[in-house]
């Protein structure tokens, strides 16, 4: 779902005729009779009618199950019905038969890869909600099948021809590091270099005539779907359409969104000319030329589909960067390599995105090796965002070895936040109460939106791995918080106009924020704050459950609970964003408060529950040692009130993903939300299928309170449950959740967590199947049950 084919048209599709653009749309004279929606075909018609109609007319004739659409009926019937025996249903192109068309190898056609009635299809089997992120599937699913027809000829699909980077521009990439599908992979972490340097010469040309229609095809398709996205309304589930950093004159404030021309726009890099000046910037900074003769710098419309992906998918969830003057040509190169390479992964390019993280590394290292007299306080910003991206990378990439090297210098970032934050506190002092000007405000914002991106990602680590948090709270006492998205991005006529917007905007200090908190009080900050301050909190339970006096400080643990409640009443206070974001996420407002709420169930569930041993365990990347402390894990979820509580947020993050879809969750998640989701629900949801376990198994019968949460748990997955009555349920889930973790990989670490979940789900069953499990066994009741003697616990 590479979402940047859809917002960045390569040149040689811009230049696509108008008229061959429209005829791969074709007229669409069914109009439905609820709404004015109209289709080209008639079924599409009906299948969407039925979103208004609530129509099921496709019934399973093996059970009493009813579907919306024959796909979803083929696919229970796949997977539910699949050991029953019978004859299994096959799609209407299967029944029709017939000899599939040979592609011609001399006139190979641009159909075969590109459907134009697809569009359509997904709009009508959508429901109404068509956005970037269907379109984007349709992308991947037209990848996919140009990836399969060059291999077919023997050729690589690249979508792109890069080129090559060396001191002195003749060398060339050779064949490429080959990583593990889908997952990012750093296996390669020490070999890489050698790899690219004893490579032989690989020639562009040398698959492009066999991955000349893939290309094509490519470039073909994208202005398409932006021309269909552009022309649709906004979507009725999703966030309205993205607003630019915009320009106000006098008088106008940061909410009236009416002024703001529509349309995000990414830093984009205009031309060859561009780019050459890109690649003079990264050799006059390869002082020790340190980076591989085989580096490549991708092609014009590849760095600007990363850069598209990166300001429009990843920076929204940690926006530190200024868009607004962020020049790729003025840019530290480590900087912008680092941007490249995430951008990279969220295009599912994943060979580009280790070569350009490889050398931001290489580029990082060789500046503060080199700086003489090397002081933490004279550390440009640069140094260290393009150290946090890296960390980033290398953190979620599902490597181990990727996770050591971002904890070795982890405190070498501390250092330079600290370092750096003292300078900042010198400019403010030396200006004498003045207001900034527009320039210095910006780079004081930067710095501080840096700090708290750094804060956020080192209790990320902690969340995740149980790393000791490598900067504390009281780092930031006088700091203010980050401001609204909306000033951020906000470009002005005028100085005077700029300080009218800046005397409005709240300002408030980390500091006062947290005892506001802890004292119940709420507060007014923007989303941007709130998710630095559940961080802030999130961290304090953790301190408070390390304590050796945790179990008996009941004073800090109530107090603790106090400040997680006044958190969540300030987020109907949060400052309203005027500037919206092209992501599809189920909560409304700027994707940071979504974040935010999932470290917050984290949180509450931590203060009853300490799954230590898991956290330790993920550390070292083997999903059958994380399975083992999930399952090893069982004692630790009790059964109390207090429990029921945390089953509630347990509850509360599983049905997000049920209610929106899981096959859509699990297709669209990976881009569109961020990492700190499955981080965040990881712990969760081991929670809940060890309560469900516990259920379901203990002779202790259930009270009520416990038998009415878990019929709510069963009833919201009871579409999934193959047997209502002999089903464990707490399997069910986590099945569920590794389903949804590792179907579209993003960053290497979810699939990790996926396939421990599902040897998970296998561990709940146990040895249940051997024994002829019934349904005392599976269903709780108010009467006592006996545990099975061969459960796995």
């Amino acid at each position: 779902m590479p979402g940047a084919s859809v917002a960045v048209m390569p040149s040689s599709a811009a230049s696509t005729p108008t008229s061959r653009k429209a005829s791969l749309v074709p007229e669409r004279k069914y109009k439905c009779q609820f709404c004015n929606r109209a289709f080209s075909r008639s079924e599409h018609r009906s299948r969407h009618e039925r979103s208004h109609t609530k129509e099921r007319p496709f019934k399973c004739m093996k059970c009493k199950s009813t579907f919306v659409r024959r796909d979803l009926l083929l696919r229970h019937d796949r997977t539910v019905h699949a050991k029953d025996g019978g004859v299994p249903l096959h799609s209407d192109g299967k029944r029709r038969g017939g000899p599939k068309a040979v592609r011609s190898v001399s006139g190979p056609s641009k159909s075969s890869i590109i459907d134009p009635g697809a569009l359509e299809q997904i709009e009508a089997s959508s429901d109404g909600i068509f956005d970037v992120e269907t379109a984007a599937m349709l992308v991947a699913d037209m990848q996919q099948k140009a990836s399969a027809a060059a291999r077919a000829n023997g050729a690589h699909y690249d979508g792109s021809s890069d080129m090559s980077f060396s001191q002195n521009s003749t060398s060339m990439m050779d064949s490429s590091v080959t990583y593990p599908n889908s997952a990012m992979g750093l296996s390669q972490w020490d070999g890489f270099v050698s790899q690219a340097v004893d490579s032989k010469a690989h020639s562009i040309s040398s698959g492009g005539s066999a991955s000349f229609d893939a290309q094509t095809a490519h470039a073909g398709l994208v202005p398409v779907l932006q021309a269909m996205i552009d022309s649709l309304p906004p979507s009725a589930a999703g966030t309205p359409t993205p607003q630019s950093p915009y320009v106000l004159n006098r008088g106008q404030t940061p909410g009236d969104a009416s002024s703001a021309p529509n349309g995000f726009k990414a830093p984009q890099i205009n031309s060859d000319e561009e780019r050459n000046i890109i690649l003079d910037n990264i050799r006059a900074n390869n002082h020790e030329h340190a980076i591989p003769e085989g580096f490549r710098v991708p092609s014009l419309s590849s760095l600007n589909r990363y850069l598209a992906t990166y300001f429009g998918l990843f920076h929204h969830h940690l926006p530190f960067l200024h868009p607004g003057s962020f020049e790729p040509t003025q840019v530290a190169p480590s900087l912008l390599l680092a941007v490249l390479s995430i951008g990279a992964l969220y295009s599912f390019d994943q060979e580009p995105a280790y070569t350009l993280h490889i050398g931001s590394k290489v580029m990082v290292n060789q500046f503060l090796q080199n700086k003489e007299n090397f002081s933490s306080r004279k550390c440009p910003l640069w140094t260290m965002q393009s150290s946090l991206l890296n960390m980033i990378f290398a953190s979620w990439s599902g490597d181990p070895k990727g996770l050591e090297w971002a904890c070795s210098i982890k405190s070498l970032l501390a250092n330079m936040v600290a370092g750096n934050r003292y300078e900042l506190k010198l400019r403010q002092e030396a200006r004498e109460g003045h207001s900034p000007t527009r320039a210095e405000w910006v780079e004081d914002e930067g710095c501080r939106r840096t700090y708290y991106a750094v804060y956020i990602f080192f209790g990320l680590l902690t969340l995740t791995f149980n790393h000791t948090p490598a900067i504390s709270f009281n780092e930031f006492e006088d700091l203010q918080l980050p401001s609204t998205e909306a000033l951020w991005n906000l470009r002005v006529a005028d100085d005077a106009a700029w300080q009218d917007h800046l005397k409005v905007s709240p300002s408030v200090t980390f500091m006062e924020a947290h005892d506001n908190l802890f004292q119940g009080e709420t507060l007014k900050y923007s989303a941007f704050a709130t998710r630095v301050m559940i961080n802030a909190l999130f961290l304090e339970v953790w301190y408070h459950k390390r304590s050796p006096e945790a179990l008996q400080d009941v004073v800090t643990e109530y107090k603790l609970r106090l400040a997680l409640e006044t958190w969540e009443k300030s987020l109907d206070l949060v400052e309203p964003e005027a500037v919206t974001v092209p992501l599809s996420a189920p909560h409304k407002g700027h994707p940071l408060l979504f974040n935010a709420q999932a470290m917050f169930r984290n949180a509450r569930a931590r203060l009853e529950v300490d799954l230590k041993t898991v956290q330790e365990a993920l550390r070292y990347h083997d999903s059958y040692e994380v399975a083992a402390a999930m399952s090893n894990a069982r004692d630790r979820v009790k059964r109390s009130s207090e429990m029921i509580k945390v089953i509630q947020e347990c509850y509360n993050c599983v049905e997000t993903a049920v209610r929106q879809g899981v096959r859509w969750v699990a297709r669209t998640s990976p881009t569109n939300w961020s990492i700190e989701h499955p981080l965040c629900g990881m712990d969760l949801m081991i929670i809940l299928s060890l309560w469900l376990y516990r259920l379901e198994h203990d002779e202790e019968p259930a009270t009520e309170e416990e038998l009415a949460m878990y019929n709510r748990v069963r009833q919201l997955f009871e579409k999934d449950l193959p047997d209502p009555y002999h089903t464990q349920l707490s399997s069910v889930v986590a099945r569920l959740w590794s389903s949804i973790l590792d179907e579209v990989v993003v960053w290497g670490i979810t699939r990790l967590m996926g396939e421990a979940f599902r040897l998970h789900s296998q561990a709940l069953v146990g040895y249940v199947d051997d024994v002829a499990a019934s349904p005392s066994v599976s269903t709780p009741s108010m009467t006592s049950q006996g545990a099975d003697e061969d459960s796995v616990y």
